[in-house]
């Protein structure tokens, strides 16, 4: 019998607990908080998003990771009420004081200045100009993006400055922004991946609660296609004994939905993750939790997470092996990955300041 609690409805990680990788005091919740959790049937009450105004002083972020195709990106938004599970970016709530687990995907973050940041560092002079990468932390277009569209806002300055853009998302709410994107993909100046883990609506319930159903994220990589956008499909995280069965499949149906790429990531469980992923196993998977969490070991180097540059995006052994050789070979009769992704990053142009003395 699971030790923890159940899972909020409409929520992905069973846990609230708090980062102590910095040594933060624990917060206890006191006894009134625990009532208003209880409703009269004594069924978990629903938890609120908020969303906190930040504003940052710069927007872009960059890396040198050799395991990345990108050394720039933006993040409109911290946290993600989609809810993953596994998702990689839950550690970064720990430097808010607030913890990876519930709070990451309900206590939210937007930057509404961030297209006023993002023009202001294309107009400097020792910009160089190539491609932004968006949804590489937190999703560009997880709900809250309807309201406060920063997303679009970003785009809009990219393809004033013909800056190209590759964006990674889970959600079919970028149909919304397909006018710019067609405009952009006229300039070679954008790709989209949608990252779809499983075709079973049950399963990404309980694995993405708040993310597009599958069949619609199928759908988005089809109307992209037919709209002449360069779509691909991200098959990530493949979860051994949970998800990887579905590999050809989903492979096969991204390829028919109109995708001209594919890839794939082994599940990841950075830091705080893994006790998380440990208890949404307990809760939802008792009968295997132990047998996957062997197996993603064994890709590990007996760890649940595997950090090296390199093997943290392949992993290692006959696991690690066996999920290598059928994508690849799925890949292959699907006929994907024969189109060479190319963002035109050569006709970029400054863009205005903004200010109303351009209207003149």
């Amino acid at each position: 019998m699971s030790a923890h609690p159940p899972p909020l409805k409409g929520r992905g990680a069973p846990l609230n607990r708090e980062s102590v990788r910095f040594n933060l005091p624990v917060r206890e919740a006191d006894g009134d908080w625990l009532d208003q959790r209880a409703a009269i049937d004594d069924s978990p009450a629903p938890l609120r998003t908020s969303v906190t105004i930040e504003h940052p002083r710069s927007i872009i972020s960059r890396n040198s990771s050799p395991d990345l195709p990108f050394d720039q990106s933006i993040n409109a938004y911290r946290g993600c009420e989609h809810g993953c599970i596994y998702c990689y970016a839950r550690p970064t709530h720990a430097w808010l004081d607030l913890s990876p687990g519930l709070d990451f995907e309900s206590r939210l973050f937007a930057k509404p200045d961030a297209a006023r940041l993002l023009r202001a560092t294309l107009r400097k002079p020792g910009y160089v100009p190539k491609v932004i990468a968006l949804g590489t932390n937190t999703d560009p277009y997880q709900p809250i993006e309807a309201d406060y569209r920063i997303t679009r806002s970003i785009l809009e300055v990219c393809l004033e400055a013909r800056n190209p853009v590759a964006i990674t998302t889970k959600s079919d709410r970028v149909l919304g922004d397909i006018d710019l994107l067609t405009e952009m993909a006229r300039h070679d100046l954008i790709a989209v991946a949608l990252s779809v883990t499983t075709l079973d609506g049950a399963m990404a319930r309980t694995l993405e609660p708040r993310a597009a159903s599958p069949r619609k994220r199928l759908a988005a990589i089809r109307a992209l296609s037919e709209a002449s956008v360069p779509t691909h499909i991200n098959v990530s995280p493949v979860i051994p004994a949970i998800t990887d069965h579905e590999i050809e499949a989903l492979v096969a149906a991204g390829a028919e939905a109109g995708a001209l790429s594919a890839s794939y990531i082994p599940v990841r469980l950075p830091h705080e993750v893994a006790p998380l992923f440990r208890a949404w196993l307990d809760a939802h998977f008792p009968d295997r939790a132990g047998k996957v969490m062997a197996i993603i070991q064994q890709m590990r180097d007996g760890r649940d997470n595997d950090p090296d540059f390199g093997s943290r995006m392949r992993g290692k052994g006959p696991w690690a092996d066996l999920i290598r050789t059928r994508f690849r070979l799925a890949v292959k009769r699907a006929g994907l990955n024969q189109h060479k992704w190319v963002l035109d990053a050569s006709h970029f142009r400054a863009p205005a300041d903004g200010s109303q003395g351009e209207l003149f």
